[in-house]
């Protein structure tokens, strides 16, 4: 399971004001001594838009965004006990797994599902969605849409090159990301 934090970023206008994990974006923009005006902070995992309430103090905000301290033993998940109809052998190679059955196939479709998440067409779907808030009436916009899609980051550059610097690099990241080894 991925355990790392939601990383963002913040955009007043087309400049950003703030990236990295969300509790340091949001006590950033808590400490801004200028007003920031409307602030957008986009996930950058999902290129969805994050509601912020930087009411209060800096330890209260820490309160509510900090993520729970992990309890000793098995934590609450929600399992949801169903039927999985496998052949003997899928059984035998599951039972000898370390943790046994149920760890190991939460382990499998937990990998499975993040390597969706890190496809291409993830990749695409989360610049879509950071393109059109950030982007939308920029010029060269439906353009970029095409080679997104078309997966021709060449001409994808080309169209973003005269949008704001921020807004340009970070669409462009989002929608192709460096390849790990």
């Amino acid at each position: 399971m991925d355990d790392s934090p939601v990383t963002c970023a913040a955009f007043a206008g087309a400049r950003l004001v703030a990236a990295g994990p969300l509790l340091e974006v949001a006590l950033r923009l808590q400490a801004a001594a200028e007003p920031q005006g409307t602030v957008l902070v986009l996930d950058d995992r999902t290129g969805r838009a994050i509601d912020l309430d930087l009411r209060g103090t800096p330890a209260e905000l820490t309160a509510r965004l900090a993520p729970p301290p992990r309890e000793r033993g098995r934590p609450r998940l929600g399992v949801t006990g169903r039927e999985v109809t496998l052949l003997p052998r899928h059984w035998e190679w599951l039972a000898a797994q370390p943790g046994g059955p149920s760890v190991t196939l939460r382990r499998l479709v937990e990998e499975a599902r993040l390597k969706g998440a890190n496809s291409r067409r993830g990749a695409q779907e989360v610049a879509y969605r950071a393109m059109t808030a950030l982007a939308g009436d920029l010029p060269g916009f439906e353009e970029a849409l095409r080679a997104l899609y078309a997966d021709e980051a060449g001409r994808f550059g080309a169209e973003v090159e005269g949008w704001p610097a921020d807004i340009r690099d970070y669409v462009t990241r989002l929608a192709f990301p460096p390849v790990s080894p």
